[in-house]
């Protein structure tokens, strides 16, 4: 969430960058949160004064109780009677206006940074880095979706039966590289210093608002409706709100998380290629990194973690490339985002395995996410996720990349991991 003291201090600038992000409405909206904010203000210097002018009386009260006066202490009850019920009816119309500057507030995204890229769709990201050989296959190679039922390691319609569309069935040796998938994710966010965090993967509304889901992504989100509970999208909702309304002491900083989830998502359903077999589901598994970092250490900690996912697609030996999302492109918390993309060789076309955003202050202010450095005022943190990694797009990359007339070869990293060294009938 925007900081109130920037839309107050620095409009142009927010109007500037709304309009980056291509966010319509954004001049009558930020003008109604101005609005608002003077009406809350005037609101609650009218109801301090009134407060300060009742707890006046009662000292007085008190004094000329105890001085014998109780005539004029009678009268002055009277006066305060009348002041408790307007510093009630102050209070209740301050409530209200500040939930109708809350729900407006809220459906602000955050700023992009200004190294986003002008832009409108994803055509208009920024390729930035691009690593590894495109691989060439046989005329008779053969799409993931047409691998998976030549070797009986993913079963689709098993998914329907028991649940529905977007909802697979991991069997034999697709179970285990799941596995070892996941075991390798986490090994690697170990080693390289992160801490291991299994969450709940249904949180409440609370959290849904801490991290910006809600009520943005609120229609994308499987919703237990008797419960108010919702299944996570990311494990980057559960990990981020463990911190919400917290104060992080300075030493304890940075904090760096990691964790293993299932996630659910509602998108997926349309039809065609780009959402076929694996590239899209309601279903699937996810390793997420988490951090959370002093202001001007967070863009250093963006670089950092977008190096470390890159190493996870080298050691995989797949291509990838790293794009710079344009504003049009941007998600609605973050203020700057690079995806990572692997080739998917049968497809020909690249596919989305990773975002690695930085949200700066936007969840933290939302989550009351703060420090107090030096012994100084409290201040927020900057937040960042990044998936390290979303399981199925790589194992549609490995299974397509690395498919020979003897089985599906797999990565040597993983052959520990799997107990196999390739996928056979």
């Amino acid at each position: 969430m925007l900081q109130l003291s920037v839309l107050r201090e620095q409009t142009e600038l927010v109007l500037a960058g709304l309009t980056k992000k291509n966010y319509k409405n954004a001049v009558q909206e930020v003008q109604t949160i101005l609005d608002l904010d003077n009406q809350r203000r005037s609101q609650q210097a009218r109801h301090d004064e009134e407060q300060a002018r009742a707890n006046s009386l009662a000292r007085e009260i008190g004094a000329l109780m105890k001085s014998g006066q109780k005539e004029k202490a009678e009268a002055l009850k009277a006066e305060t009677a009348a002041l408790k019920i307007t510093t009630k009816n102050l209070a209740e119309e301050l409530s209200e206006i500040e939930k109708k500057l809350q729900n407006v507030l809220v459906k602000l995204p955050n700023l992009p940074h200004n190294s986003v890229p002008e832009g409108k769709t994803p055509e208009d990201n920024e390729i930035v880095y691009q690593h590894g050989k495109i691989p060439t296959l046989s005329s008779d190679a053969l799409p993931h979706w047409e691998l998976i039922k030549k070797y009986d390691i993913i079963d689709f319609e098993l998914g329907n039966k028991i649940t529905g569309a977007g909802f697979p069935v991991y069997k034999k040796q697709g179970a285990r590289l799941q596995r070892a998938l996941i075991n390798f994710f986490l090994d690697q966010a170990l080693n390289a210093g992160y801490t291991e965090i299994q969450p709940p993967i249904l949180v409440n509304e609370a959290s849904g608002y801490g991290t910006g889901q809600l009520p943005d992504k609120d229609g994308q989100m499987y919703h237990a409706t008797e419960d108010n509970y919702y299944l996570i999208p990311t494990a980057e909702v559960p990990i981020t709100n463990l911190y919400r309304d917290e104060i992080i002491a300075a030493d304890k900083l940075p904090v760096r998380n990691a964790g293993y989830t299932p996630c659910f998502r509602r998108e997926a359903g349309s039809w065609g290629a780009d959402v076929r077999g694996l590239n899209r589901l309601h279903q699937f598994d996810k390793v997420e990194i988490v951090r959370i970092e002093e202001p001007d250490k967070s863009y250093s900690a963006l670089d950092e973690m977008s190096q470390y996912i890159q190493g996870l697609l080298q050691k995989l030996e797949l291509p990838y490339r790293v794009l710079r999302l344009c504003g049009g492109d941007l998600g609605f918390t973050s203020a700057l985002t690079y995806d990572m993309e692997v080739f998917s060789a049968a497809q020909n076309r690249w596919l989305e395995v990773s975002s690695c955003s930085n949200f700066e202050t936007y969840q933290a202010n939302r989550l009351n996410l703060r420090y107090k450095p030096g012994g100084g005022k409290t201040l927020l943190l900057h937040t960042l996720n990044g998936s390290a990694l979303a399981l199925p797009r790589i194992v549609a990359a490995l299974l397509e990349n690395n498919q020979t007339a003897e089985g599906i070869l797999l990565p040597e990293v993983l052959h520990s991991y799997c107990g196999f060294d390739k996928i056979t009938f």
